[in-house]
């Protein structure tokens, strides 16, 4: 409900459009969509009526799964493989994903010697890491690092050095785009602190942690946090600026105050639950963080 209540503010900050468009990036089964398009139905009949929901998805199985989660809300949800075809007719509107850009792919980095290394796999993950003896990859992240001689033999991190490829199609599609990425993650200087020696990379085997990321090759998820300065500065490059970067419950909080005071004196508990959950330091509030971009 929060979230569709900040897509609709976007909605109308755009003038209340004929038609505007939300894409969602790992829609996953469709179950938040479904959220979404009912809180906005609920909430502006105008704005659902001239609403085109577009999910992005390269998964068959996937987008069969979110074809069955949406059939109600008919044409109002468009799901597709790609966004190429969409580029031709842009539309204003919304870009948002849930977790998703943890996953993209990222660059692993150790200083060795005094120098940046890339550590890299073979074509058998179970070997283990190697180390590059020269790196173009090093050479052009760089710039993204502290200097190696300023943490320990050892450390490692990540680096994603392309978010400005996979916000390029979705700035192609929407008219000033308002985007909305909520993820795991830390700005440049925090993600690079060096107490932070290990770095961030993660595997995911049904739900549960796995402790070495180059096990089960092809059958886990492998994630990484993200540098939202890295983001901010990806949307810079095409034109874009970052207006909000905080915790999920700060985000949460600034946007649920009307709806907070309208229950005033007829609480409702279950909402109010979750809604904790979210926002709660000890829960997910501060775990997960927001950036918003825009453009004009």
């Amino acid at each position: 409900m929060l979230l569709a209540r900040r897509m609709l503010a976007h909605y109308r900050d755009l003038g209340s459009p004929a038609r505007w468009r939300i894409v969602e990036c790992g829609a996953h089964d469709g179950t938040l969509a479904a959220d979404v398009l009912a809180a906005i139905e609920s909430l502006d009949s105008q704005a659902f009526a001239t609403l085109e929901y577009l999910i992005t998805e390269p998964l068959v199985l996937l987008r069969d799964a979110q074809r069955r989660t949406l059939a109600g809300f008919g044409d109002r949800v468009v799901i597709a493989a790609n966004l190429a075809a969409h580029a031709a007719t842009p539309l204003p509107g919304v870009a948002f994903g849930n977790e998703v850009l943890d996953a993209l792919p990222c660059h692993v980095v150790e200083p060795r010697g005094g120098v940046w290394k890339e550590c890299l796999v073979d074509h058998d993950p179970r070997r283990g890491w190697f180390w590059t003896q020269g790196s173009a990859v090093c050479d052009r992240i760089a710039a993204m690092l502290p200097s190696p001689d300023a943490v320990p033999e050892g450390w490692r991190t990540e680096v994603r050095d392309d978010f400005a490829g996979f916000l390029a199609p979705l700035r192609q599609v929407l008219e000033r785009p308002r985007m909305i990425w909520i993820d795991y993650g830390f700005s440049r200087e925090e993600y690079h602190a060096t107490a932070r020696n290990e770095g961030t990379l993660r595997a995911y085997r049904d739900h549960r942690v796995v402790a070495d990321p180059l096990q089960n090759p092809g059958d886990q998820d492998l994630t990484a946090h993200v540098d939202f300065t890295a983001v901010a500065e990806a949307a810079h490059t095409l034109g874009g600026r970052m207006d909000v970067c905080c915790s999920q419950g700060s985000w949460l909080t600034k946007l649920a105050r009307p709806w907070l005071a309208a229950m005033e004196g007829n609480p409702d508990a279950a909402m109010l639950r979750q809604f904790q959950t979210l926002t709660h330091p000890a829960h997910l509030g501060r775990a997960f963080q927001v950036i918003e971009l825009s453009w004009d």
